[in-house]
């Protein structure tokens, strides 16, 4: 199953121009510790002879397992410059390791797959609706293994910033940090920690709240609503404050706008996205399954104006990713998909005995020259129990040999899942397409 979601998605994001790239699991500490508040996600590695004295070396210069894919990505870019296309649009698709504790949906290591375009100097707007919609089309794509429909909520961080600086509050970091947990912990736990951590009063608090609640599907609605609550708020609408929310909101629009021009109903504006980390700029997204609310969104990302620079050259962008594994996990468990056959073979060709293995071997090559994956049976046991080694693999076709070679008789193929079976030539034989290229499952 993962190796078919894999399959989709690379096919999905190639057709729209991304170059695949794969970066090394080793990062440098520096690297790591980019992007925000995510030291405790990070698996420090040590070589045998220093264990015990790690720290007798900085974090930052020590090299640990990277956590997602962007910071890789920004090293990479900084690197490549000269060699690279800009804007640079790029999919990878990857394992990474964060310290969670294991539980269902979350893992300590997992695989994710992400799409991104880096600019140099400058990055035009266009791309901000552009890549949710590529996501969604690699959504839509997966709904044929069962996912449920997908949706986009966006907001942008300077519309939400800008809000904040016009009620007054000045840690901007901590109230994003806090709105973010606002679906995990809920509004009256949320009110406490801006009020106890972020310096908020219970007036200010609320107004946050407010915000977080507006949502729409269009952008005049949108601007409405949010210049409503500002008048609400006496927030001056000739202030700088303002002036940074009116960008936001700008962009914001335009993506709401755009989006419903080009795949309606695909993506809302949701003024309660934060996305905590300082790493984002500008517009943020989260995407949610109908029906899955307890599964929380399934591909996140945004803006990045900072994270990669190379001197006074910086390379902004923006970028999604879908966290692969616990999508799979979910539509193994939830989403009614099925897990694809162990091997990769589509016939096991019998042995009746261990005389006539060659035959059985030739077989097996004809078919292999003729791009049909095949093996052998590993014993000439009683026909019986080849045929449940071959169910046990899911292996939907047993080829018998024909069991005299003196006489020109025809070989005999069987279909094990529907019992049918019929005369075959190894030179001439196709299977049925349903099981043809059926992708195995890989076992970890």
């Amino acid at each position: 199953m993962e190796q078919r979601v894999i399959d989709t998605l690379r096919d999905v994001f190639e057709l729209n121009g991304f170059i695949g790239i794969e970066t090394r699991a080793v990062e440098q500490g520096s690297s790591l510790l980019k992007k925000g508040e995510t030291s405790k996600e990070i698996y420090l590695l040590s070589r045998l002879q220093e264990v015990g004295h790690e720290s007798d070396t900085a974090v930052e210069q020590r090299l640990g397992l990277h956590f997602d894919l962007t910071v890789p990505l920004s090293r990479y870019v900084v690197e490549h410059s000269g060699q690279l296309p800009f804007p640079f649009k790029r999919w990878q698709i990857q394992k990474v390791w964060r310290g969670e504790r294991p539980q269902e949906g979350r893992f300590r290591e997992f695989v994710q797959a992400d799409i991104d375009v880096v600019g140099e100097g400058t990055l035009p707007e266009h791309y901000e609706v552009e890549l949710p919609l590529v996501m969604v089309n690699a959504l839509e794509r997966l709904r044929e293994f069962g996912l449920p429909k997908a949706t986009v909520h966006a907001n942008n961080r300077k519309l939400s910033e800008g809000f904040y600086r016009g009620l007054g509050l000045t840690d901007i970091e901590g109230v994003l940090r806090e709105i973010d947990k606002l679906d995990k912990i809920g509004a009256d736990e949320v009110v406490r920690l801006l009020v106890n951590e972020c310096a908020a009063s219970e007036q200010q608090a609320n107004a946050c709240l407010e915000l977080a609640q507006i949502t729409a599907s269009d952008g005049q609605s949108l601007i409405d609503r949010f210049n409503g609550l500002c008048e609400i708020h006496h927030i001056d609408m000739d202030g700088d404050a303002y002036a940074m929310a009116k960008e936001g909101l700008d962009t914001l629009t335009m993506i709401v706008d755009e989006a419903a021009r080009i795949r309606p109903g695909s993506v809302i504006a949701d003024l309660k996205i934060a996305r905590g980390l300082d790493y984002y700029t500008g517009s943020v997204y989260e995407t949610f399954l109908d029906g899955a609310s307890s599964l929380g969104s399934i591909c996140s990302g945004g803006r990045y104006d900072n994270l990669a620079s190379q001197g006074s050259r910086k390379y902004p962008g923006v970028g999604l990713s879908i966290g692969l594994s616990r999508l799979v996990s979910y539509m193994l468990h939830s989403a009614g998909a099925t897990a694809s056959r162990i091997s990769p073979a589509c016939v096991l060709v019998a042995v009746w005995n261990e005389e006539n293995r060659g035959e059985s071997n030739e077989i097996a090559r004809q078919l292999r020259a003729r791009g049909i994956a095949a093996d052998v049976a590993p014993t000439a046991a009683k026909l019986g129990k080849q045929i449940k080694y071959a169910d046990k693999l899911g292996i939907p076709y047993v080829w018998f040999p024909n069991e005299d070679p003196a006489d020109d008789g025809p070989d005999q193929v069987k279909n094990i899942i529907s019992g049918e079976q019929t005369d075959a030539d190894a030179r001439s034989w196709e299977p049925d397409t349903v099981y043809a290229r059926q992708t195995v499952e890989t076992h970890a």
